[in-house]
């Protein structure tokens, strides 16, 4: 196997690459080893035999795989966490998601006639103070003071 070091660095200066994407074709070694002008050079690229590889880039399938798993609630654990509970999601944000969801519930009860319009102000104004943990909670209390019929677990 001939000593084409020569050959490939002004092979990469006339293709303007680096000297590791400078292909060459293996079953012509022996012309290249011959060639020993930049016009030889120039002819082997023109014939085919010496050539420019692409840019190798760095493959995304990894990184769409992932992001995949973490989207199913993947790769999640106290592991891979950077920030506090309160980071992650804020004290304003989580209260947004309780309120709203304790708010829709009352709001639904209260259309589907199975709580009063005075019980749902006054359960309404309990939510907004803050009484309640979940939905869960805000109906056990609904049970608990008799506005809605006990449910067979």
């Amino acid at each position: 196997m001939p000593d084409l070091s020569n050959q490939r660095r002004m092979a990469a200066q006339i293709l303007k690459c680096g000297h590791g994407r400078v292909w060459i074709d293996p079953a012509s070694e022996q012309e290249i080893a011959d060639a020993v002008t930049r016009a030889d050079i120039r002819s082997a690229i023109k014939a085919r035999v010496i050539r420019r590889k692409p840019i190798q880039g760095t493959s995304r399938v990894r990184a769409r795989m992932h992001a995949a798993e973490v989207a199913d609630g993947r790769h999640r654990g106290p592991g891979s966490r950077r920030g506090t509970p309160l980071a992650r999601v804020p004290k304003k944000e989580r209260w947004m998601r309780r309120i709203r969801a304790q708010r829709s519930l009352l709001a639904e009860l209260r259309e589907t006639k199975k709580i009063t319009p005075a019980v749902y102000r006054a359960f309404y104004r309990r939510a907004k103070g803050g009484m309640f943990r979940s939905r869960a909670h805000l109906l056990i209390n609904l049970r608990l003071a008799g506005h809605l019929p006990e449910v067979a677990p």
